[in-house]
């Protein structure tokens, strides 16, 4: 199979697709693998590197989407919507449900997109998004911290605090692994955290684990209202699998804060749990509403690409080496609960039911499409 990545063109995306081991990996098993010149330079790798694992580097983004399969970090981006094809294999992250633009491109161009957020291991967790997943939820304390500060916008609040002065608050709605990293990194750094969540047996998860460092709240409006009150720093960090992140907290909501309390919206690439947030970059990070700073990047695990590179490619590499040796529709009939529920688009269909939903198209279940 000839495989391609491309460059990541979304702003201050400095992931790459793959790292040099999976190239070489692939390249043993007799895969082409096509990299676009300059593609791992943010993430530490260069060409020379690359090509000596196996690579064949190749000047343009529309050499490496000339392949079998392309392997991305990010979803697609209006400028590369001129390279969708029918049967070419996208595998990346799509989160699809705030775009229906490009969902109905990949339909529209009957391309077999493949998400990562989507696929499914046998115990129903999310394997491929989960490190990305570590890597925002401990960056979102980090970036939070930082807006705190009062040259950023913030309230002039140090999370740790010091010795006669109150420690920082840290709010995190959900406590999966997006919010148990993020109350890790916060009860490191010394602050007050408390956790809600709607899952009585992961909360009590969570107090086992944080062995009273953290408190938590079943997550209701009353509850949330509450912790706006006194909560320095608020992270959204609810997912729901392949759909849109429920809106916990509206403009009206943010009244309840302290000008210069600070919100960031790890959602945001979902949609967001925050009325008030939008997608920006790492290029302009924040921004303030209603005297509240937002952070809001969507893509934050680019900040930090080399682990973020490396932490990606140890997931999904054995899910591309079954794609590759197989092909795709073999390899997703082998696979029905893994990569089958990673297919969200096949042949101009929307195989995913959150995104059909989301987007406002028509479901069609891929065991009627292979």
């Amino acid at each position: 199979m000839i495989i391609g990545v491309p460059t990541e063109i979304k702003p201050r995306e400095n992931r790459v697709g793959i790292n040099p081991g999976g190239v070489q990996s692939l390249a043993l098993a007799g895969h082409t693998v096509k990299i676009q010149a300059g593609a791992g330079v943010g993430s530490g790798f260069s060409d020379d590197e690359l090509r000596q694992a196996g690579a064949t580097i190749v000047p343009t983004a529309a050499d490496a989407w000339d392949a079998d399969m392309v392997m991305k970090v990010k979803e697609p981006l209006q400028p590369e919507y001129q390279y969708f094809r029918p049967g070419l294999v996208l595998f990346t992250y799509l989160h699809l449900a705030p775009l229906p633009e490009l969902t109905k491109e990949l339909m529209a161009k009957k391309v077999r997109g493949i998400a990562y957020e989507t696929i499914e291991g046998a115990d129903g967790s999310l394997p491929l998004l989960r490190p990305m997943s570590e890597v925002a939820g401990r960056m979102s304390v980090q970036v939070g911290a930082a807006s705190l500060e009062k040259e950023r916008g913030g309230k002039g609040i140090l999370l740790g605090g010091v010795p006669g002065t109150r420690r920082g608050r840290v709010a995190i709605l959900g406590g999966g692994i997006v919010g148990s990293n993020a109350a890790r990194i916060a009860v490191g750094m010394g602050a007050h955290v408390t956790v809600l969540d709607v899952n009585h047996e992961r909360m009590a998860y969570l107090e086992d684990i944080f062995q009273g460092a953290i408190e938590t709240l079943y997550s209701n409006p009353r509850n949330i209202a509450e912790v706006l009150g006194w909560a320095d720093l608020v992270i959204g960090a609810v997912l729901v699998a392949g759909a849109r992140a429920p809106r916990l907290i509206s403009r009206k909501d943010l009244g309840l804060m302290e000008p210069g309390s600070v919100i960031v919206d790890v959602a945001v690439d979902q949609g967001g749990c925050i009325e008030t947030c939008r997608p920006t970059t790492h290029d302009a990070p924040t921004f303030v509403l209603d005297d509240i700073v937002h952070y809001c990047v969507a893509n934050m695990p680019g900040g930090v690409a080399q682990t973020s590179t490396f932490a990606l490619t140890n997931v999904t590499l054995r899910y591309a080496e079954r794609i590759a040796a197989l092909g795709v529709e073999a390899a997703v009939k082998a696979d029905p609960i893994g990569l089958g529920r990673g297919v969200n688009t096949w042949d101009g269909a929307c195989t995913y039911a959150a995104v059909a939903e989301g987007v406002g198209v028509e479901h069609t279940p891929l065991d009627r499409l292979l």
